[in-house]
């Protein structure tokens, strides 16, 4: 089995991490159910529809980006369903503009789209972000150095979770 501490950190972890910590601790350890997630699939159908014309999109392999616009500066594009968990996109976008910046290339904005709201909301790297996603990362790697996962939370937004059966039932 994979040391899931030796793994990289995904923008996906990152959101997971801010959405609910035991998400992110099966999500780590190879429980992936959003393959059977209705509301999963729905998104991943929205992402590859719109934008279609895009040529940049899903580079690498822990920066997962919808796509990137680069007229005169760079924009990290990513697309989602819906604004339920806005926060998190928000911090994924951080992410993903984060590793370019680790890795030389000047970048510091992001664009998140609501195709099916026909909404955007921009996103602006700060320098004091750097240090909220270093912390973050430390954050990750304690949850998924657990031997169990964290207990359940009930949220709102459970219900529509792709792991609501291992959590409830």
């Amino acid at each position: 089995m994979i040391d899931v501490l030796d793994a990289k950190i995904t923008g996906t972890q990152i959101a997971y991490y801010i959405i609910c910590k035991r998400k992110l601790w099966l999500f780590a350890h190879h429980l992936e159910m959003e393959r059977f997630s209705d509301y999963v699939a729905l998104g991943k159908l929205i992402s590859e529809e719109s934008f279609r014309r895009e040529k940049i999109k899903e580079i690498g392999d822990t920066i997962k980006i919808d796509f990137l616009k680069i007229k005169n500066e760079i924009i990290v594009h990513e697309v989602k369903k819906s604004r339920k968990l806005e926060p998190a996109h928000i911090w994924q976008v951080k992410f993903y503009i984060y590793q370019l910046q680790k890795r030389g290339v000047k970048c510091d904005k992001g664009i998140i789209h609501y195709p099916k709201l026909m909404r955007k909301i921009d996103v602006d790297f700060k320098d004091e972000d750097r240090l909220k996603i270093a912390s973050a990362i430390q954050g990750i790697k304690g949850i998924i150095g657990l031997t169990t996962p964290p207990p359940v939370k009930k949220k709102g937004y459970c219900r529509k979770c792709a792991y609501f059966d291992y959590c409830f039932v």
